[in-house]
């Protein structure tokens, strides 16, 4: 990122200032437009991996809370085939939708999927109605986005990753300092899965169907006798090729002896085999 230490200097000069106090400020919609721009290239991003760990570009995401108090809000349509048949939706003039063609080899199939601009969608990515990108947020190349699902603000997103239908991968844009959710390359997310808190996923991980993986929920790993858990300093991290289920855990204690309680929690039951990237291997041909 030593590149851009000009632009980040002057975004961090400009974080602790107020709306008001912006908007009398030209330079700072300059600069917020050429970061913006960085973001929408994919040149500059919320996380990137450095000595093979994930670490949080805290500036970027000052640069993005910048828009959002820049911004003003705006009106905007989207048009229809009849005379006076539009749909309008209000949001800061900062952050419109994305402007997305034939150029930058995307597919986003009809159907009401949005695309927030100040988000990377890299090129063979493919958006099945309706799905949501945030801004900030990363998707790498080849990765399909399924129907109703949503990648959350700052979230970075691999490549051949499948995010089936219904995921919710949660959005960490602030505080500043704090992890986004990270998911790898080649990843298999299941129906109707949740990943939150800054929770990073390894590559070429399975996540079954209805898994929900986030800061409070230890993973008990079956297959390597160990349990992983977010802590102070490190965020919860899934570990490559691992298999992960829904599960449950009794609770302790004679009351919940007495009624037969357990409590969820997600289990890793295997590694990634030959079976299982079988059982995956159906999704290329809907790329």
């Amino acid at each position: 990122m030593g590149q851009y230490e000009v632009l980040k200097e002057a975004i961090l000069g400009f974080s602790s200032l107020g709306a008001a106090a912006l908007w009398d400020i030209p330079e700072a919609r300059k600069v917020f437009d050429e970061f913006k721009q960085l973001l929408n290239e994919g040149k500059v991003r919320a996380a990137e991996k450095s000595g093979g760990e994930w670490v949080v570009n805290f500036w970027v995401k000052e640069g993005i809370l910048l828009g959002m108090r820049l911004g003003r809000l705006q009106e905007s349509c989207l048009s229809f085939d009849e005379p006076g048949n539009r749909f309008a939706f209000i949001d800061k003039d900062t952050y419109p939708l994305k402007k997305i063609t034939i150029a930058n080899n995307v597919r986003i199939v009809p159907g009401g999927s949005s695309v927030r601009d100040g988000s990377y969608l890299a090129p063979t990515v493919v958006m099945m109605p309706p799905a949501y990108v945030n801004v900030g947020a990363y998707v790498d190349e080849g990765t399909m986005i399924d129907s109703h699902a949503l990648v959350g603000s700052c979230a970075q997103v691999g490549k051949k990753v499948h995010l089936s239908a219904g995921v919710q991968v949660g959005g960490v844009l602030e505080p500043v300092g704090a992890m986004p959710v990270i998911i790898e390359d080649e990843v298999m997310v299941g129906g109707n899965c949740g990943i939150y808190e800054g929770a990073i996923v390894r590559e070429r991980a399975v996540i079954g169907t209805g898994v929900i993986l986030n800061g409070s929920t230890p993973v008990y790993d079956l297959a390597r006798n160990a349990i992983y858990r977010k802590t102070a300093d490190a965020p919860l991290i899934i570990p490559a090729g691992a298999v992960v289920v829904a599960g449950s855990r009794r609770i302790k204690g004679d009351f919940a002896a007495e009624h037969g309680l357990s409590i969820y929690t997600p289990v890793i039951i295997k590694y990634r085999d030959e079976r299982t990237d079988s059982a995956t291997a159906l999704e290329e041909a809907l790329r």
